[in-house]
């Protein structure tokens, strides 16, 4: 059942302005033994004129209920052959809409793109192993992708790139090959008290994070302060485009990443060694980078600062991520 959490929707509903639609569907990775279902929904391209897909009524933060739609064509037949995938990681307790824009955006432009939600989220929100669990899911997304999906025949395997926000930052850096140090975050320096003590009881059992050599770029936005040394990284070779807000967000108890903060983006630049760009939004706050539906528009959360416009903010941003994903997975000029 496809219901995307929308806080998860922030999300949705800006007047497409592409030339032609993107193609969505939902899809559904199975549960296997030891993991549960993933509801998602993919992006591809699709030569029909734009139209809109009514997703329903949903029900938005505080209780407000509103109709949403999103921009494209619903089982649009695909178009286009060997097409790079891009898989989307949302932020904590998000859904697969939240980054819907740059989904179309890459979409229109020849890519096939696929997000997730993150099942852990919900329910173990103080909970260290969901931190484990996230990178699993999305090697389990890639893998659906490219071997069971409706576009299966159509990706390009060897043209696998990665899109992640906030908690979703934290999930692509893992897959490319970072290591957290847990207990010198999490304990030394004044984050979550229950994650802390899950450790120093070791009740946390540090299991062997899921890395996917598959994937050969990311782009990372506002990742929390997982990585504060250069050895947590060391392992990271693949191009990378690392965006930060200059503000950040305030910190949240028994979140595990305990909010995002400048300096710890900025620690990620320094220490990262593998070639990227890395981008400071000025005027920025942390849920920036997540577009606004209208009916939230005075919500706290959808409250720009003054001076700084979130739609403007967000064309520029998704020509930016779709020119770095052109140039290193070589799609040439579209």
């Amino acid at each position: 059942m496809h219901t995307s959490k929308f806080l998860v929707a922030f999300v949705v509903c800006l007047t497409s302005t592409l030339a032609q639609a993107a193609g969505f569907r939902f899809i559904d990775v199975p549960a296997d033994a030891n993991n549960p279902a993933l509801e998602g929904a993919m992006w591809y391209p699709c030569s029909e004129p734009p139209g809109e897909i009514d997703l329903g009524n949903i029900t938005l933060p505080g209780g407000k209920v509103a109709n949403i739609t999103l921009p494209g064509v619903k089982d649009c037949p695909m178009s286009g052959d060997r097409m790079p995938l891009v898989v989307v990681s949302p932020g904590d307790g998000g859904g697969w809409s939240d980054q819907h824009d740059t989904a179309e955006t890459l979409a229109d432009a020849g890519f096939i793109v696929a997000a997730t939600e993150h099942p852990g989220d919900e329910t173990r929100s103080g909970d260290l192993s969901k931190l484990v669990e996230r990178p699993s899911d999305i090697k389990r997304l890639i893998d659906f992708m490219i071997d069971a999906s409706a576009a299966s025949s159509k990706i390009d395997r060897e043209r696998i790139g990665f899109f992640g926000f906030s908690l979703g930052g934290y999930t692509g850096l893992v897959l490319i090959g970072a290591d957290p140090d847990w207990a010198f975050l999490l304990c030394r320096r004044s984050s979550s008290r229950a994650t802390c003590e899950q450790i120093l009881r070791k009740e946390f059992r540090v299991q062997s994070l899921t890395h996917d050599a598959r994937i050969k770029v990311a782009v990372i936005a506002d990742p929390p302060g997982f990585f504060l040394t250069a050895d947590s990284l060391a392992a990271v070779k693949v191009p990378v485009q690392l965006w930060g807000s200059e503000h950040g967000t305030e910190p949240q108890e028994n979140s595990p990443d305990r909010g995002v903060s400048p300096e710890s983006v900025a620690a990620v630049d320094r220490n990262l060694r593998a070639t990227h760009e890395y981008h400071v939004v000025p005027n920025s706050r942390h849920l920036d980078f997540v577009i606004c539906a209208p009916a939230l528009a005075n919500e706290r959360i959808c409250k720009d600062a003054p001076g700084f416009d979130r739609v403007a903010f967000h064309k520029q941003f998704n020509a930016d991520v779709l020119a770095f994903f052109r140039v290193r997975l070589d799609l040439g000029t579209r």
